[in-house]
């Protein structure tokens, strides 16, 4: 499902009982200096993240102070983020002239602590390469490091690297909890282009070898992925951005089923194998 770009109002995006990706959770916060904005998500864990600007986070007492820090866009510095526990109240701050902050979240019932994803934190990987069109770098803000301390919530940043060329590429899904070949991840996915009037496709196949569906997607555009393949692109000349939401069903640790026609060319795209083990 593809949802367009609006003034959402401070308001959630994909809200919680979702009816394609209902365990997911996404809102977008934007601020000017000095507002503040509240929240509590019942049943679901959360990850605040400035996409531009700085704020101070207060999650019932812990503090993370001088969040954020990106300029214009998310190409002008890293992320961070601070992990809010299920049903956990969040305050934030824009300390900046302003501030443009994605909550993700995902289903999970259980309540753990709260801690701060600073830029020397996160988890880097570069992979694909400009003959194959796959060039990418992902940053994962909550990923492998700090797998035991979330439920079921990943939160990652995922960049072409270079203009135009594929991204999610073989195709593969994880809609269905079938162990050791596949795990139930709901996605939502939130684009960004440079310049900014550049817009790309998103894929979607329901079954192997038949046809599917194709969202035209803009800067701003939300994915929300429920089943199927799902690679996308974006036209030659442009960069692409998206901020990625994966709440699983019944582990963290997320079990991609590449499909069977692509297959084969995972043996073809450099260091995508590494990539694949980040998702945990």
């Amino acid at each position: 499902m593809h949802i367009a770009p609006y003034d959402n109002h401070n308001k959630p995006i994909v809200d919680v009982d979702d009816e394609c990706v209902p365990l997911n959770y996404f809102n977008i916060v934007k601020l000017k200096k000095g507002d503040a904005f509240e929240y509590a998500v019942p049943g679901f864990e959360t990850c605040i993240v400035p996409a531009t600007g700085t704020i101070d986070v207060n999650v019932e007492g812990f503090k993370a102070d001088a969040l954020g820090g990106r300029g214009v866009d998310v190409w002008d510095g890293e992320p961070e983020g601070v992990y809010v526990p299920t049903a956990a109240r969040a305050e934030m701050v824009c300390t900046s002239e302003e501030a443009e902050v994605f909550v993700a979240g995902a289903k999970f019932e259980e309540v753990l602590e709260a801690f701060t994803v600073r830029s020397d934190e996160l988890d880097k990987v570069q992979y694909g390469s400009d003959d194959t069109k796959t060039h990418r770098k992902i940053k994962h803000i909550l990923g492998q490091k700090q797998h035991g301390k979330v439920g079921r919530l990943l939160v990652s940043e995922l960049y072409t690297v270079g203009q135009g060329g594929w991204s999610g590429f073989p195709s593969h899904k994880h809609d269905t909890d079938r162990l050791p070949q596949e795990t139930r991840h709901d996605e939502t996915y939130n684009f960004r282009f440079r310049p900014n009037y550049g817009s790309g496709v998103q894929m979607l196949q329901r079954e192997d070898n038949k046809p599917g569906d194709a969202y035209h997607i803009v800067d701003g555009s939300t994915i929300c992925l429920d089943k199927g393949y799902h690679p996308c692109a974006v036209l030659p000349g442009y960069e692409m951005y998206y901020f990625t939401i994966l709440g699983g069903l019944s582990q963290r640790s997320l079990v991609q089923y590449f499909q069977p026609t692509h297959e084969a060319q995972l043996e073809t795209i450099p260091g995508i194998k590494d990539m694949i083990a980040k998702f945990k």
